[in-house]
């Protein structure tokens, strides 16, 4: 009796000390189960965690901010812009960093923020930036809109004749970031049609468990 006790005991300790399996495949799309871009110089998978029981993280748990500013955010956020999900930015990620040099993917988020996970790709422009309230100065934007977006100055008039196709997103549909660089770059002249807003954000990123990446 004493030795059944004793390997019930060892079954159950075993029990509890394996990992729980993951259980049925989690994939992008039906057909896709991840897809490879480059982060910082490396490599990088977008899969989404293949853990069931997996649940948000806590940055992302809350279903009621302070409105304003944390207001919900239209579906359309100006006239030409448009409206993405998570398998169109996907897709502008894979191009990007297949070497087409015409895409931007743009984390809009303070920096405090990004450092909690970013979605891989995204190079980090914060909305104080491009925002001449907070503190912004032309020349400092007209940096950024070179730098970053490919937009060429001369006598100071902005040509976006090889502007980039800028792939805008932060926190998600709570979320006022991205909707502020949007709409100050379509104030100095950025072709509506070159941006495209990720309304989801972090939060839908973050709800559908794919993986981030550090900045």
């Amino acid at each position: 009796m004493k030795i059944c006790r004793r390997i019930s005991g060892a079954i159950l300790v075993m029990a509890i000390s394996l990992p729980v399996l993951a259980g049925d495949p989690v994939g992008i799309t039906p057909d896709l189960m991840s897809v490879t871009v480059m982060h910082n110089g490396a490599a990088t998978e977008i899969v989404r965690n293949q853990d069931n029981a997996n649940t948000v993280i806590p940055a992302f748990a809350k279903t009621s901010r302070k409105c304003p500013p944390f207001c919900i955010q239209p579906s359309s956020l100006a006239p030409g812009v448009e409206t993405i999900g998570e398998q169109e930015i996907i897709a502008y990620a894979k191009q990007m960093s297949d070497g087409d040099d015409s895409i931007v993917v743009v984390d809009s988020r303070t920096p405090n923020w990004v450092a909690k996970g970013t979605i891989p790709s995204a190079i980090n422009v914060p909305w104080t930036k491009l925002n001449p309230a907070k503190g912004a100065t032309p020349i400092e934007i007209a940096e950024i809109l070179q730098d970053v977006f490919n937009v060429s100055e001369s006598e100071g008039l902005f040509d976006f004749t090889n502007a980039k196709t800028a792939v805008m997103f932060c926190n998600g549909m709570w979320c006022g970031q991205s909707p502020n660089n949007i709409k100050n770059l379509l104030k100095v002249g950025y072709p509506a049609h070159k941006i495209k807003w990720y309304r989801g954000g972090m939060q839908d990123w973050e709800i559908l468990g794919l993986s981030t990446a550090k900045p």
